[in-house]
């Protein structure tokens, strides 16, 4: 099948939003470097963080591809305005109960989103999603691990944990908002939709917590965080992005 504009529009788009989700995710939870509880937590949260950063790159890599700027001028000269990421990434780390909570929608989300396209007609992106594919399944279970874990810890513990799956749980809908481009995308085979993906993530989310022990939190009693995929961010993106580009603000040449 030939691509149209809106088929090309609608794949960077969909780029966009998966490649600044991995970024600014990836540098929040580098952010526990130094302060996770264990030792082994604040290595495992560490080399989750690069691994995100790295399959960023390999998306803004294709969409320099499809003639978008380098990669480094995508990441590090857009402003808040411009980042197609939704706010569940944005937000600062919190307790560690957040920040695992976090760790669990989004990776599962992920891991499902990649092997959708691991199917895609667009070979490179195609090629990308089958390669991470087992970095991510690794991120998934070592968020389901501590979920676990920690559901069969104190009643404190316990209690924690529900309130952050409960709290985070508009956000992570967020991850979902509908692009322009749905009909388009799915019509080429790019990727089956956003509608869908959410349906497959709620499943495997709700077939997880259960099983751990936790309430499901309700999707129609929900009103879904959105607005950041449209450029629409909180107030936390911007400082985070400041921070971030420093050193290449300093030297362009950095490379990263």
């Amino acid at each position: 099948m030939e691509f149209t504009e809106k088929h090309v529009m609608g794949l960077k788009d969909l780029l966009y939003r998966m490649a600044d989700d991995l970024l600014i995710l990836g540098h929040r939870n580098s952010e526990w470097t130094g302060l996770g509880p264990i030792l082994e937590e604040d290595i495992a949260f560490s080399s989750m963080a690069q691994d995100k950063i790295g399959q960023s790159l390999a998306l803004y890599e294709i969409l320099h591809e499809i003639g978008e700027s380098e990669p480094d001028t995508v990441a590090f000269t857009r402003n808040a305005e411009q980042f197609h990421s939704c706010h569940l990434v944005e937000l600062p780390i919190g307790e560690y109960d957040f920040s695992l909570v976090r760790h669990f929608y989004f990776d599962h989300q992920s891991a499902l989103r990649m092997d959708m396209l691991a199917e895609t007609v667009v070979e490179p992106l195609q090629m990308v999603a089958r390669k991470f594919r087992g970095e991510v399944k690794y991120h998934t279970m070592h968020a389901d691990s501590w979920l676990k874990t920690l559901a069969n810890g104190t009643e404190e513990a316990k209690i924690r944990m529900q309130q952050a799956i409960n709290e985070t749980f508009p956000y992570a809908l967020g991850m979902f908002e509908l692009s322009d481009y749905e009909a388009d995308l799915i019509e080429a085979g790019i990727f089956p939709g956003e509608a869908a993906l959410q349906e497959a993530w709620y499943r495997v989310i709700s077939e997880k917590l259960n099983a751990f022990g936790y309430s499901v939190p309700e999707i129609n009693n929900s009103i879904p965080s959105t607005g950041g995929r449209k450029g629409h961010h909180t107030e936390h993106l911007q400082p985070l992005l400041d921070e971030m580009t420093e050193v290449f603000s300093i030297d362009p040449s950095a490379d990263w």
